[in-house]
């Protein structure tokens, strides 16, 4: 019985009734005017919908009414852009205006003949519905009483229903606009992701650099390699806070050229915090840098940039070949360094993962993993 009733405590219950009386306005000053002509409302409708506009209102109207604080309630707030935009609003129009006319009149004649239910069972005469005309005064009239009010509750929950559905279907977005939906939310996933690798790789190098630094000056208790320390910690701690600022100026969607990224000429500032590491660092660039475009050089710094943070935490202080080429609308970055111990497997982390995925937006290639004893960084990414 609770469950049956529940309807009755929901306020969508009554917007939605109230959703289909909101037309009756136009009908009952029209048959005001001229009550002979009770189809014009219906026909001046069809012009109406035709308007760009009034599809965006309905919809509006719509989400308040029927499907109020519904996150994803499936009705459109964008005006007609097809001509199939606007023959769904003529056709909700109309449906619209039966569904209330039909609505009211229940919502009207119901209540009346419980009324007369309820006088016919007290002896009186009914109150002049055609209906019970010829019904004579008794009090078994009073088990009927409930039907009607049964019929009107059922009537109104029906047609609240049945008029959201209806409007889920004809103001529901269109194939354009869910496709355009779902560019939008690539677009958003796909710069969350690209966010992710920003602060892995940039964040990752600066605290490999720092543990690797805090550890070679406690093993060496020399004070002038822990004054040389503690500046290379210093330096990539404020390179990494103003990546930390760059990246979260993005998440509150502030408007920072992207200028403002490292780029592969700035590559020399990872070598030199890789070198103060203790890594020996062989780097030869052939080619013009400034040639590339600026995301492609973006990204092949980051790419440069997790690969000598993998060099850093995998295998210490070692021998490092870094190879840049342009050449032949191809930009290649080679990272190499000798194994410290068995050959592992392929990798899997986050930071590999990370430099494929970026390979692969930009339509280049990426090769990571062991290769004549030595773990091999190999990427190459179309300049044009």
């Amino acid at each position: 019985m609770a469950r049956f009733l529940r309807p009755l405590l929901r306020g969508t219950t009554y917007t939605r009734l109230l959703h289909l009386w909101v037309p009756l306005l136009v009908v009952g000053l029209w048959l005001f005017v001229d009550p002979s002509t009770p189809w014009v409302p219906a026909l001046v409708l069809v012009p109406v919908g035709l308007i760009p506009a009034v599809r965006r209102g309905e919809g509006v109207q719509a989400r308040l009414l029927l499907t109020p604080g519904e996150a994803d309630s499936g009705i459109s707030e964008t005006p007609s852009a097809t001509w199939r935009d606007r023959g769904r609003t003529v056709l909700w129009l109309e449906a619209r205006m039966v569904l209330g006319s039909a609505g009211a009149m229940v919502s009207v004649w119901l209540p009346a003949i419980a009324f007369d239910l309820a006088r016919l069972a007290a002896g009186q005469a009914p109150d002049g519905l055609p209906l019970l005309d010829a019904a004579r005064p008794h009090w078994t009239y009073a088990l009927l009483v409930p039907l009607p009010l049964i019929a009107l509750y059922g009537a109104v929950v029906g047609f609240g229903e049945l008029i959201t559905a209806i409007a889920r279907r004809l103001l529901g977005p269109s194939a354009a606009e869910r496709l355009a939906a779902l560019e939008e939310r690539t677009e958003q996933l796909l710069e969350r992701t690209r966010i992710a690798r920003e602060l892995h790789d940039s964040i990752g190098h600066a605290l490999t650099v720092a543990v690797v630094q805090a550890g070679a000056a406690r093993a060496a208790g020399d004070p002038e390699f822990t004054d040389r320390a503690l500046a290379a910690i210093e330096e990539t701690g404020r390179s990494a806070l103003e990546d930390l600022e760059r990246v979260l100026g993005v998440l509150r969607e502030e408007r920072r050229p992207v200028s403002g990224r490292p780029t592969l000429t700035d590559a020399d500032r990872l070598l030199e915090s890789a070198r103060a590491s203790g890594a020996k660092v062989d780097a030869e660039v052939t080619g013009a840098l400034e040639t590339v475009p600026g995301p492609v050089s973006r990204e092949g710094y980051r790419i440069l940039q997790e690969a000598l943070t993998n060099v850093l935490r995998h295998a210490g202080p070692v021998p490092v070949r870094v190879r840049v080429t342009v050449t032949g609308g191809v930009l290649g970055l080679e990272v190499r360094n000798p194994l410290p111990g068995p050959i592992p497997g392929p990798g899997r982390g986050s930071g590999l993962r990370g430099i494929r995925e970026r390979a692969a937006l930009l339509g280049g290639s990426a090769r990571t993993g062991p290769d004549g004893g030595d773990w091999q960084v190999h990427t190459e990414l179309p300049v044009r």
